[in-house]
């Protein structure tokens, strides 16, 4: 027997859970509405796995961080489903999706027929053994994506006590996941190719103050080579990593953090793509009547920039989510919403750090601040520059003041008269504007 809802949100990550509650605040009946995830689940804010799950002390748990509480919003359980009326279906992956039919398929035989679909299917890592790399399949090699995911890696931290791991990248989950290691006593490398960390985002500047401290923590940094193969032992136990450049690393655990990529393969051919994600309109209406896309697959149109882009943070998850739903609703009454007008945001917490970022890092760049390693608390900065303006600023310790500050400098795009100037100001340009 299909069943028949009025919306189905798919996914079941952050994107899906914050559409969820957007619909219960813009007024749903009761079976109108229903959430299908393959993880057994309810939504929940996805950036926790990667620090607070894995601390040593009092390590995060669900329920404790089901959506919406990493906004501040109320947690949403699943009685609160329940009581909205809307149907959580979990544990269901769906295997075909016809949108001409309007109709989904699990992997289970089960069909789900719907008026509207919001596609939040998010992203998935991408893996060594995709490519084929030698012993990738090995035991105690990790991923991180799902609560399943961290579940496992915190199992192994715990049973591999004052043991050995290998990061195999050095971008977000690289950095983060290296720090939490390091708080297990774990001994820690880091193996990225990039000349440094985190080099879609940070400069060279930058990522030097990062590299220092991680070392001053103990965390050994290797850059310029990559991971080419795995030795087991006789359990089949991840226990050596092969280096490009020759070198072999021991390991009882190995973290894989090389990227992701947007689940969008059930819609091949249905919906118009671009930039890797499918096009959607500032309110992330797809090219297909009646279907929006949210989140990591979403590419929208920036209008800050005046370009489309793909936008991989949970900041544009939470929001390109509300404003799909919020553009059903209103296309219902014959009305519209205001156009989708996003500043780009990325932050990271790791050790004792805390950094923002708002805006775009192009152009030229200025250093300010103090970021000296010895210094007991750091607080240092970069702004971009391009075409004499202010686009992108970068915040490592700043107050919640100062970080709106730099928010507010980033949309605003204020001119810059003198780059020395600038320099010397530092934080205090922003504070001013």
């Amino acid at each position: 027997m299909a069943k028949t809802f009025k919306y189905v949100i798919l996914g079941g990550g952050v994107s899906a859970g914050y559409a969820a509650r957007e619909f219960a605040k813009q007024g749903l009946k009761s079976g109108e509405l229903a959430l299908i995830s393959k993880e057994a689940v309810a939504p929940y804010e996805r950036p926790a796995l990667s620090k607070a799950y894995l601390f040593p002390e009092s390590p995060a748990r669900l329920p404790g961080f089901h959506v919406c509480v990493g906004s501040g919003g109320e947690r949403l359980i699943p009685d609160w489903y329940k009581e909205k009326g809307i149907e959580l279906i979990l544990s269901t992956e769906i295997v075909k999706a016809d949108l001409a039919a309007k109709s989904l398929t699990s992997a289970g035989g089960e069909t789900f027929n719907y008026q509207n679909l919001v596609i939040a299917t998010g992203s998935t890592v991408i893996r060594l053994t995709d490519f084929g790399v030698q012993g990738a399949d090995a035991k105690n090699i990790f991923y991180l994506r799902e609560v399943d995911d961290a579940d496992k890696l915190y199992e192994a931290i715990k049973g591999k006590k004052n043991g050995k791991a290998v990061v195999v990248g050095g971008g977000y989950i690289g950095l983060e996941l290296s720090a939490v290691l390091k708080l297990n006593n774990i001994d820690v490398t880091m193996v990225y190719p990039e000349p440094w960390c985190m080099p879609r985002l940070f400069t060279s500047d930058i990522a030097a103050f990062y590299e220092g401290y991680y070392a001053n923590k103990g965390v050994n940094i290797i850059k310029g080579t990559v991971a080419v193969g795995f030795n087991a032992n006789s359990d089949g136990e991840v226990k050596e990593v092969k280096l490009k450049d020759g070198r072999v690393l021991e390991a009882d655990i190995v973290v894989v953090g090389v990227g992701g990529r947007p689940q969008i393969s059930l819609f091949k051919g249905q919906v118009e793509e671009e930039k890797g994600g499918i096009k959607t309109d500032s309110s992330f209406k797809t090219n297909v009547s009646d279907v929006y896309a949210v989140g990591d697959v979403a590419t929208f149109p920036l209008k800050l920039y005046s370009e489309v882009r793909r936008v991989e943070h949970v900041d544009h998850a939470r929001k390109s989510a509300e404003q799909a739903v919020k553009a059903i609703k209103a296309a219902e009454d014959g009305k519209t919403v205001e156009e989708y007008d996003y500043l780009p945001y990325f932050y990271s917490r790791s050790f004792d750090l805390s950094w923002q970022f708002y805006g775009d890092n192009v152009g030229d760049t200025v250093l300010f601040g103090d970021n000296k390693l010895e210094s007991p608390k750091p607080k240092f900065g970069t702004y971009w520059i391009k075409d004499g303006k202010v686009v992108g600023v970068f915040l490592e310790g700043g107050t919640p003041e100062e970080n709106n500050a730099i928010a507010k400098v980033a949309r605003i795009q204020p001119p810059v008269e003198s780059v020395d100037q600038l320099a010397k100001e530092g934080i205090s340009f922003a504070s001013k504007i």
